[in-house]
């Protein structure tokens, strides 16, 4: 747990005295220092008042509320991250519970990140504050008082969307009757079914290409094409891009640091080369490449995800400050110029079309300026490591993706207007 101040000590003093002095007073017979109460000295004194219920404060006097969403989080997209933003939005301190791999395949079926891959995703996200691994996926009386009376869980939030249990019960039901649930409104245009469908969508069985840096290769699949089920739904609005940004830009004399990329399926190995990309300046300014670039350098079926929401996904990152919505392929001397960029780094790990050869040095510039910095990737994983993931266990997808269509079809053909954003 988090405290703002060792004002919460003094606000204990005026809102429970006589339990206060006490605890003082025991202090003073076990010969522990009370230098603590300035500020200094016993450390674990602190665990001591949320044991007896007295919990840090806003200044205001009132108990920050604290509220919990778990997922599986799986192929993480903008969808995912506003879910959380507006959960964020509910109270003061989210936490976030990531379903077990167990749980999932119980469920759902075959997860495509691993436990550590989507630990890291939501590790990652602006507005997650702590997070729980292996959550179970359904809200059970064992782990809601788990939740409620070890991680001070107020209130449990999930979207409006049904999330229901093989035998056809609601995951949350026991939430809702203890009068600790509140619901948030799904993001629409996008789900991870989506995503898979769209990746399964290019899939030539059993001849499946890959390019020697692993990348995707090929036409899509005619039968998946035609039905056009695959299409981003998404509708991106200016609003939308204002909720996940930061709103600020860097300080007159910030080392600002540039990487620019495709960000597609936006994974931990995005996180993590721009948490490492973050730590050399004090404002990290990421460029995205526009559709047509990334298609020119990558092949089809690249991008999977489209700009709008490609940027969403990068922007919901906590090491990212500002995003340039269709960045040029060159960083040039104006770009540098115009964003005050003190630093321009690339990673290690990056696709590109095998088939273009002799193209000019996308960083020629900052590299003659003596400002270009090459970071070694934290991880191997790329936008085409993590769809092959998909494609070499397509059938299972396959059924997995059947099952959930059926459910989704159902949503929408039921589904009504719910307030909120």
């Amino acid at each position: 747990m988090h405290y703002e101040s060792n004002s919460w000590i003094w606000e204990g003093v005026y809102y429970y005295p006589h339990l206060f002095g006490g605890l003082m007073l025991t202090a003073a017979l076990l010969g522990l220092s009370t230098s603590y109460f300035t500020g200094l000295g016993v450390p674990q004194l602190p665990f001591l008042w949320s044991d007896l219920g007295i919990f840090p404060k806003k200044k205001n006097g009132k108990k920050r509320i604290r509220v919990y969403m778990d997922g599986c989080f799986d192929l993480m997209h903008y969808g995912h991250a506003n879910a959380l933003r507006q959960a964020k939005a509910l109270g003061d301190e989210l936490v976030v519970g990531v379903v077990s791999d167990e749980e999932i395949v119980a469920n759902k079926g075959p997860p495509v990140l691993s436990m550590e891959e989507r630990l890291a995703l939501v590790s990652g996200l602006k507005w997650v504050d702590e997070v729980i691994a292996n959550a179970p996926y359904e809200i059970t009386e064992k782990f809601m008082n788990t939740l409620f009376n070890e991680h001070k869980i107020d209130y449990i939030i999930h979207g409006d969307d049904p999330c229901l249990l093989p035998d056809g019960t609601d995951a949350y039901a026991l939430a809702k009757k203890a009068g600790r649930y509140k619901q948030i409104k799904r993001t629409e245009g996008v789900s991870s079914t989506d995503i898979v469908g769209r990746i399964l969508s290019y899939v030539r069985v059993p001849e499946v290409s890959q390019d020697h840096n692993g990348s995707l290769c090929g036409e899509p699949h005619k039968e998946s094409q035609s039905k056009g089920s695959h299409v981003s739904q998404f509708l991106p609005t200016s609003r939308r891009i204002v909720q996940f940004s930061n709103g600020k830009g860097p300080a007159p004399n910030a080392r600002v640091v540039y990487i620019d990329g495709a960000f597609d399926l936006f994974h931990a190995g995005h996180v993590e080369i721009l948490k490492s990309a973050r730590q050399l300046g004090d404002f990290l300014l990421v460029g995205i490449h526009t559709d047509q670039i990334v298609s020119e350098h990558r092949g089809n079926p690249h991008p999977i995800m489209h700009l709008h929401e490609r940027s969403l996904s990068v922007l919901a990152c906590r090491y990212v400050d500002e995003v340039i919505i269709g960045a040029p392929w060159e960083v040039t001397t104006d770009m540098i110029t115009t964003f005050n960029i003190s630093l321009v780094v690339h990673g290690t790990m990056a696709e590109s079309n095998p088939l273009l050869t002799g193209e000019n040095d996308p960083y020629k510039v900052p590299k003659s300026m003596g400002i270009f910095r090459l970071l070694e990737s934290p991880k191997n994983i790329t936008t085409s490591s993590v769809a092959q993931r998909i494609m070499a266990n397509h059938e299972a997808f396959l059924k997995r993706n059947a099952k959930k269509a059926e459910s989704e079809k159902k949503y929408y053909a039921q589904k009504k207007y719910v307030s909120g954003d």
